[in-house]
């Protein structure tokens, strides 16, 4: 690997600290014929994994050293070959690389262009020189507390892999929204007796909604990496309950100075002042507990902790709102 500056910085692009040696192999070789050709053309520096392209350089696979050396020299490589390869974009930083590294727990990554071609590797070495050259550094946190959330972006994944991992989680909004529904029949008779609650249904949601998908981000921010303990999810619920109790009941009061004005109907404003405070309250605190909670249990929270927060929020909102109608249109 080329000797990197002490001064490389997180934000620098990858690409400027990936060696270009790479041992890559033809897609079409067999493993005699790859084997030969690295003993006639043996890359300068050391080999971590075989890369595997196409005539266009474009990366087809990965072939680690143990099923390179155990199987017969007639075997074609597209045969043993690794076809889900995590790559590095060239776009990414050095701080999107070390996430990699945390997360994925590989010893290289190659660097491909928009087109997968593949133009270079980067491997341990990057990350453990960064908590080197961090522990140099005056001012600057550990490394774990400085990787940002951006594995969605740089991770490449094919669209069937991305389906596989990605729609289970769209199942709890799925229920969520059916659940909602029921709901809404379950109370129809306090929508009935004040049609004007129907109309707000929209705006009470959206709001815990989106606060309780601001608290999401925010922990995903704060974990970068660690595991919380029961103790730090503890305190950050408590402090989280009172950013959302603020915030609903101001949400709550601008909201229903209109409803009033607009209206009239003391219920009603009633309805959505208590609904809205409540239902931002707890999503406040359910946005900011699924992270943590799925981090805690050793889960990745990155795909799961949306799309849980907010069905949990909506069918917890409703049920403030709804039960409130019900009290109050007795």
């Amino acid at each position: 690997m080329s000797t990197m500056p002490a001064d490389r910085g997180l934000n620098d692009l990858v690409a400027q600290h990936m060696r270009t040696d790479i041992a890559v192999l033809h897609v079409q070789q067999t493993v005699g014929e790859a084997l030969a050709s690295m003993r006639e053309n043996p890359p300068a520096s050391r080999i971590v994994y075989f890369y595997v392209v196409d005539d266009d350089n474009r990366l087809k696979g990965v072939v680690p050293t143990r099923r390179l050396l155990l199987n017969p020299p007639d075997k074609p490589l597209g045969d043993i070959m690794v076809r889900e390869v995590i790559t590095i974009p060239s776009t990414a930083t050095v701080l999107d690389a070390c996430e990699f590294f945390i997360f994925h727990r590989l010893l290289a990554f190659p660097v491909v262009d928009e087109e997968r071609r593949i133009l270079g590797v980067v491997d341990v070495e990057l990350y453990t020189e960064e908590l080197t050259d961090l522990d140099r550094r005056e001012g600057n946190d550990q490394l774990f507390q400085l990787i940002g959330v951006h594995l969605t972006e740089a991770q490449q994944v094919s669209p069937v892999a991305a389906f596989r991992s990605r729609f289970p989680w769209l199942l709890a909004n799925i229920t969520g929204g059916i659940l909602a529904a029921f709901l809404s029949g379950v109370f129809k008779a306090e929508l009935q007796k004040a049609v004007a609650l129907a109309l707000f249904i929209p705006v009470v949601l959206a709001l815990a909604e989106s606060v309780s998908i601001q608290s999401v981000s925010l922990a995903l921010q704060v974990l970068r990496g660690k595991q919380p303990t029961l103790p730090e999810i503890a305190r950050k619920l408590r402090a989280e309950f009172m950013t959302g109790l603020f915030l609903g009941v101001a949400s709550g009061v601008a909201v229903a100075v209109v409803a009033l004005l607009w209206l009239g109907e003391l219920r009603v404003v009633l309805c959505l002042l208590g609904g809205i405070a409540g239902g931002v309250t707890c999503a406040a605190v359910i946005g900011v507990s699924m992270p943590n909670l799925i981090r805690f249990f050793d889960r990745e929270p990155h795909v799961a902790a949306g799309p849980v927060a907010l069905a949990s929020t909506d069918m917890v909102t409703l049920l403030i709102y709804f039960t409130l109608a019900r009290w109050l249109l007795a």
